[in-house]
C-alpha cells in the first residue's frame, strides 16, 4: 500500500474512532464548558488541552522550518510564544478572583461598553477564520501539490471528519480528545526524535551548537515572541475559553505549566528542522526529514500533524460557536451552537480555494493586536472609554505598517530575520500605552 493510502487511513481511522469515544453533549454546561459528572477539568486535563489545542499544525511547521532555517535558536525563539500561557495565566486569574468577572467580553463590556466588546469579538473572529485554513492547509500539503485533487479532498474530508465530533460534545468533545492527542503528540515526537537521534554523527552536541545566538539568525524573533505574549494570548478564545471553565487556582496552574511543556514540545520538534540543516535539506523540514527516514516516519510525521491540526480545530469550532451563543447572545439554543460549528467550518475552508498565503496569519496577526496589552496589563486602571479604541486602533495601524513594509528603516536598530518584527512590535507596543494613558491624563 503506498504512503498516500496509508495517510488515508490514518485520517479516517483516528477520526472515527475519536467521534466514537468523544462524549455527547446534552447541555449547554457540557457543550460550552466541558463539564463532566458536574466536575470541570483538573490541572492535568486542562494543561494537556492548553498545550496540544496550541500545538497546531502551522505550528510545528514552523518549528521545524525555523530549525532548519537558524538551528536550535530558531526552535528557541519561536518557543518564545508560549510565554503566552503565563501571562494570560497570572492576568485572567486576577480578573476572575480580583475583577469578579466570568469572560473576557464580561470584563470589556463592563470596562469599555458594548462598542469595545464588538471590536475585540470582529477580531477574535478573523483570528477563529484564519486557524481553519491555516491548519488544513498544512494537512492538505502531505497529500498533494497545491491546486491537485488530493490536495483539496483531504482539507475537506478532514475537516468534515474533525467537525463531526466537534459538533457531537462541543467544548466537552475538544478537551476530551485533547487528552488523547497531547499523548499521541508525546509518542509519536519520541519515535521520531529516536530516529534522529540514532543517525550516526547527529548527537545532542551538534544541536546545541547548531546555531549562531544573534539578533540576525533567531533573536529577532525570540524578542518579538516575548513581547508579543503580552498580547496574543488574548485574542485567541481557544486559549483564553478555557481559562474560565475551572476554578481560579486550577487555571493558573495550568496555565503556569503549560508554557513550560509547550515551549519544550516547540524546541524538541524543532529539533527535526536541525537534523534536516545538518543533512543539507532544503525545502519544508518535516516532510524531508519524513522522505529522508521511508515510509514509516513519514507516516509518523503526518500523523503528529493530523493530531495537532484537529485538536486546534475542533477547538475553534467550540471557541466560535461559545463566541456567538455565550459571548454575543445571539440565539441562545445548542441547536444553534452547533450550525454555528459548521458555518466557520465552510467559511474557514473557502480560503483555500483562492491561494491564500499559508504559515503568515501568527506574526501578522499577533502585530495587529498588540494594542490589547496595555488593556489586560493595566486592567485595573480607571480609563475613558475611548482609550481602548485608540489602542487597539494603533496596534492595528502597526500590523499594516509591518504587511505593507512601510516602517522606516531609520527606527529598526538590528538586522536580518524578523527585524522588522522586532521593531514595529517595540515602537507599536510603546505608542499603544501611551496612547491608552493619555485620556486618561488629559482628564486629569
Amino acid at each position: 500500500m503506498s504512503a498516500i493510502n496509508w495517510q488515508w487511513l490514518l485520517i479516517i481511522f483516528s477520526s472515527v474512532v475519536l467521534f466514537l469515544l468523544s462524549p455527547l453533549a446534552k447541555t449547554r454546561e457540557q457543550f460550552f464548558k466541558a463539564t463532566h459528572n458536574k466536575k470541570s477539568p483538573n490541572t492535568l486535563v486542562l494543561m494537556g488541552s492548553l498545550v496540544i489545542s496550541w500545538i497546531f499544525a502551522k505550528s510545528i511547521t514552523n518549528a521545524a522550518n525555523l530549525g532548519l532555517s537558524f538551528g536550535l535558536v530558531g526552535g528557541v525563539a519561536y518557543a518564545g510564544y508560549y510565554l503566552s500561557f503565563a501571562i494570560a495565566g497570572v492576568v485572567l486569574y486576577k480578573i476572575r478572583v480580583e475583577g469578579k468577572f466570568n469572560s473576557i467580553h464580561h470584563f470589556l463590556t463592563s470596562k469599555f461598553g458594548k462598542g469595545a466588546m464588538a471590536l475585540f469579538s470582529v477580531l477574535i473572529a478573523i483570528r477563529l477564520f484564519n486557524e481553519v485554513w491555516s491548519n488544513t492547509m498544512v494537512i492538505g500539503s502531505y497529500f498533494g501539490d497545491i491546486g491537485s485533487s488530493n490536495y483539496y479532498w483531504a482539507i475537506i474530508i478532514f475537516t468534515l471528519l474533525t467537525l463531526a465530533y466537534a459538533i457531537k460534545g462541543g467544548l466537552s468533545s475538544s478537551i476530551f480528545t485533547d487528552v488523547i492527542q497531547m499523548v499521541l503528540f508525546g509518542v509519536l515526537l519520541i519515535i521520531i526524535l529516536w530516529n534522529i537521534f540514532s543517525v550516526k554523527d547527529f548527537t545532542i552536541n551538534k544541536v546545541l551548537h547548531s546555531g549562531t545566538w544573534s539578533f540576525e539568525l533567531g533573536l529577532n524573533l525570540f524578542f518579538a515572541a516575548l513581547i508579543q505574549s503580552f498580547s496574543y494570548p488574548f485574542h485567541d478564545p481557544v486559549l483564553t475559553d478555557r481559562a474560565f471553565i475551572s476554578s481560579p487556582k486550577v487555571t493558573r496552574k495550568s496555565f503556569l505549566w503549560a508554557s513550560l511543556l509547550g515551549a519544550l514540545c516547540i524546541i524538541l520538534f524543532s529539533i527535526i528542522g536541525v537534523f534536516a540543516q545538518h543533512q543539507g535539506m532544503k525545502g519544508q523540514a518535516a516532510v524531508e526529514v519524513g522522505q529522508f527516514f521511508g515510509i514509516i516516519v513519514l507516516l509518523v510525521i503526518n500523523f503528529i500533524m493530523i493530531t495537532s491540526a484537529a485538536s486546534t480545530l475542533d477547538s475553534t469550532f467550540s471557541s466560535f460557536s461559545k463566541l456567538l451563543v455565550i459571548d454575543l447572545g445571539a440565539v441562545n439554543d445548542l441547536t444553534f451552537g452547533r450550525a454555528s460549528m459548521a458555518m466557520i467550518a465552510i467559511l474557514g475552508t473557502l480560503p483555500v480555494f483562492l491561494d491564500a498565503e499559508i504559515l503568515s496569519a501568527t506574526t501578522i496577526s499577533g502585530t495587529m493586536v498588540i494594542g490589547l496589552t496595555p488593556v489586560f496589563l493595566f486592567w485595573k486602571k480607571s480609563v475613558p472609554k475611548i482609550s481602548f479604541f485608540l489602542s487597539v486602533t494603533t496596534g492595528i495601524i502597526f500590523g499594516f505598517l509591518l504587511i505593507f513594509e512601510s516602517f522606516p528603516n531609520s527606527l529598526i536598530f538590528t538586522s536580518g530575520n524578523y527585524a522588522d518584527l522586532l521593531w514595529v512590535n517595540i515602537w507599536g507596543i510603546f505608542c499603544c500605552i501611551i496612547v491608552y494613558l493619555i485620556p486618561s491624563w488629559v482628564k486629569k
